[in-house]
């Protein structure tokens, strides 16, 4: 259990995604928006926890033509998100009321469910795990709900720390820069995930 903590906290702290999407949240928003998308993320990560339990991932991995929709269903839409921003990033005003009006719980959650590589996480990671086979489905279901606590609790407090210091992130320099790296980040994970071979 100690490793299994202690190397799930290395994984929620490892920048990724859902790092970017947060930062760019809470920077363009407000410390609401940066916890709804946090909640929303790891409402994701629950998602995959009951997938996982129910053993609804593995067929779906096992599926070639499953896995690859939801691989491209996952890759355009962190595509969509990036361009949003590199649109954001050149009509600063505009975009932040586009950007206001949008669900940060819907992004955080939908960006978590079409994302098969943290599909492929949960299907991994956790049967390192399982010591007892009997009792895999509880077993599969504690660690997730333990993974999607620990996430949410990490993100609360990344987004708590990024609201101290966001009045000079809101600088039109800085914000700009910002706008622009989460952005090609965003864009470069999507069309890597359209070129990762699985299913």
């Amino acid at each position: 259990m100690i490793t299994f903590l202690l190397m799930t906290l290395f994984v929620v702290m490892s920048p990724g995604v859902d790092t970017a999407l947060i930062t760019k949240r809470t920077i363009a928003g407000s410390k609401k928006d940066g916890i709804w998308m946090a909640v929303g993320i790891s409402l994701g990560s629950l998602g995959h926890t009951i997938a996982v339990t129910c053993g609804l991932s593995a067929l779906l991995f096992q599926s070639a033509w499953a896995f690859q929709t939801l691989k491209w269903v996952g890759a355009l839409y962190l595509i969509y998100l990036g361009i949003q921003s590199l649109w954001v990033r050149k009509h600063t005003g505009e975009g932040a009321q586009v950007e206001a009006k949008r669900s940060p719980l819907t992004q955080g959650l939908l960006s978590n469910l079409l994302n098969p590589k943290v599909l492929i996480f949960f299907l991994t990671f956790l049967p390192q795990f399982v010591t007892d086979t009997d009792r895999a489905m509880v077993s599969f279901l504690l660690m997730g709900l333990t993974y999607t606590l620990l996430s949410l609790i990490w993100f609360i407090l990344y987004v708590i720390c990024l609201h101290y210091i966001r009045e000079w992130l809101l600088s039109p320099i800085v914000q700009r820069w910002m706008e622009g790296a989460t952005g090609v980040v965003l864009i470069l994970f999507g069309i890597k995930l359209l070129f990762t071979q699985g299913g």
